[in-house]
């Protein structure tokens, strides 16, 4: 039952600090409209976590991470390389056995943004796209035909989507993330892997049904501190979604490694469960 050591865990959000994190959050202004948000918080969903992670400055970020991930038994991490690109991408040229990356892809950009993936893909060997359906400007449902494109490419390239799903932690409205949109995609596209990010709330037994449902549908914890993983979840992976469910963090944006590792020892998973959860799905669904 306690968490085990010696995996390798598998950080499916992670990202290289920089000395402005809260830059990593310009996409999202246009649509901030309260003014605690646009002028108070370090980053949108602040209101939400206590003992924000702080980075030393430092000429080698890139470094920092590594150090960090050593500590706490990472063995290899997804960098988004849309935010923070510089760093990133000088993260998967030169340590390219810790790291892999994203793409965060937009589909108000139609084809120009299937051929941006594409091209990610193909240069920088990228593993899976991402998407933020809330956090896009102008605001693009789960199941809009907008993405439609870019979930045939995914296909196509055969690589996994990882989606938003459920309330969003920034102030942004919640609607186009609703889980029940996720239901249509998986039907028209069943090829097609995808796992959820942010935690599906409040719809998580719904997230299970639909998992249960549709066999490329994934789970994954990004976003949230292991002592509030969804209850509906842990059950879940502990009885018929041992390998549905993984591990995703979200250092340095508003978790640090030291309290998600800290928060995970009492995490109830079964002893079969740990191994799936931190290293074996990720490897199987991101074809690592």
């Amino acid at each position: 039952m306690p968490m085990p050591t010696g995996i390798g865990a598998i950080d499916l959000m992670l990202q290289i600090p920089t000395d402005d994190d809260s830059k990593m959050y310009e996409f999202l202004k246009p649509l901030l409209l309260d003014k605690e948000s646009r002028e108070q918080f370090k980053f949108p969903a602040q209101y939400m976590f206590k003992d924000i992670p702080t980075t030393r400055k430092s000429s080698d970020y890139v470094g920092i991470t590594l150090d960090e991930m050593d500590k706490h038994g990472i063995d290899r991490a997804m960098v988004g390389i849309d935010v923070g690109s510089g760093e990133a991408k000088r993260a998967l040229k030169e340590h390219p056995k810790r790291f892999f990356g994203s793409y965060a892809v937009n589909p108000n950009l139609g084809m120009e943004g299937v051929r941006d993936l594409q091209r990610s893909v193909e240069t920088l060997g990228v593993k899976a796209a991402t998407a933020f359906p809330a956090g896009l400007c102008p605001q693009v449902p789960i199941n809009d035909k907008k993405f439609y494109p870019i979930y045939a490419k995914c296909v196509e390239l055969d690589i996994p989507i990882c989606i938003c799903a459920g309330v969003p932690g920034p102030r942004v409205p919640m609607g186009v993330q609703d889980v029940a949109l996720l239901d249509e995609v998986c039907w028209f596209f069943p090829e097609l892997k995808i796992v959820t990010r942010h935690g599906c709330e409040p719809w998580t037994d719904l997230a299970v049904k639909l998992m249960l449902k549709w066999p490329n549908l994934y789970y994954s914890t990004s976003a949230f501190s292991p002592k509030h993983y969804p209850k509906d979840i842990i059950n879940y992976a502990n009885t018929r979604g041992a390998d549905k469910v993984m591990y995703a963090g979200y250092f340095p944006m508003g978790l640090s490694l030291e309290r998600i590792f800290r928060e995970l020892k009492d995490v109830p998973f079964k002893d079969e469960v740990w191994p799936k959860f931190l290293r074996e799905n990720a490897v199987r669904v991101f074809k690592l």
